[in-house]
């Protein structure tokens, strides 16, 4: 089969999060209250959801902004910071919100180079808000991409169908027509169940699936072995 398109997950695909950034974070924080930082998932929703992250997600980019300047308002009141907030919080959202946060994965260049050069259509499919394209930018990368579909834009989350079939809709293409990878096996099953070429990339080598990879590379190995 001709393939048509290739989506990537942007999060532990394309990109990871700067190890710079949660160490300056860690800092600023033991040197405001002493403290180490320590914050599970489930308080994080928490002190998302006191900063008005609504229910059925950010729906632009200067919504986006306010939000985050709130949480980490809420952020250094939950780690008991009481003196110049407003002015600890603005350096928290200068430093960490859109701030060339992500590096890329060593291939990501030469695997975009690849399919952008073979006619493929690139999109972006991730769980995030609108601020989705402003981060590929930073990274560098966004001359390869034709679209980007949200969470938040679309209202639901991977695996829901929903957001695989928006994301084709922006490319005019079938899922049969398609690749997806994504790090989470749930999200790379929920293309597949629709007919999308799918791959879960693990890049510690772990496999227990034929869909399992370590690199991107290896999407183009299957291509080779099995296309035309």
């Amino acid at each position: 089969m001709k393939y048509k398109a290739i989506f990537f997950d942007r999060d532990n695909t394309l990109l990871y999060f700067n190890p710079e950034k949660f160490r300056w974070r860690n800092e600023k924080i033991k040197e405001w209250t002493g403290n180490d930082y320590n914050l599970s998932y489930d308080k994080m929703i928490e002190i998302f959801s006191r900063a008005g992250y609504p229910a059925g997600g950010i729906k632009s980019i200067e919504q986006e902004k306010l939000i985050f300047r709130n949480f980490y308002n809420e952020l250094l009141k939950e780690f008991g910071v009481k003196n110049n907030m407003d002015e600890k919080s603005k350096i928290l959202f200068d430093e960490l919100w859109c701030n060339n946060n992500s590096l890329l994965f060593e291939e990501v260049v030469e695997i975009l180079e690849y399919f952008k050069q073979r006619g493929y259509k690139l999109g972006v499919i991730s769980d995030t808000s609108p601020s989705l394209q402003l981060t590929i930018e930073q990274a560098g990368i966004s001359k390869y991409f034709d679209s980007y579909t949200c969470s938040d834009l679309v209202g639901v989350s991977k695996p829901d169908p929903l957001i695989y079939n928006t994301a084709l809709k922006t490319l005019d293409v079938k899922a049969e027509e398609s690749i997806y990878v994504d790090d989470y096996d749930v999200e790379a099953d929920g293309a597949r169940n629709l007919g999308f070429l799918s791959f879960h990339i693990d890049r510690s080598g772990k496999k227990e699936t034929e869909w399992d990879i370590k690199s991107l590379k290896e999407i183009i190995y299957y291509l080779e072995e099995h296309t035309n």
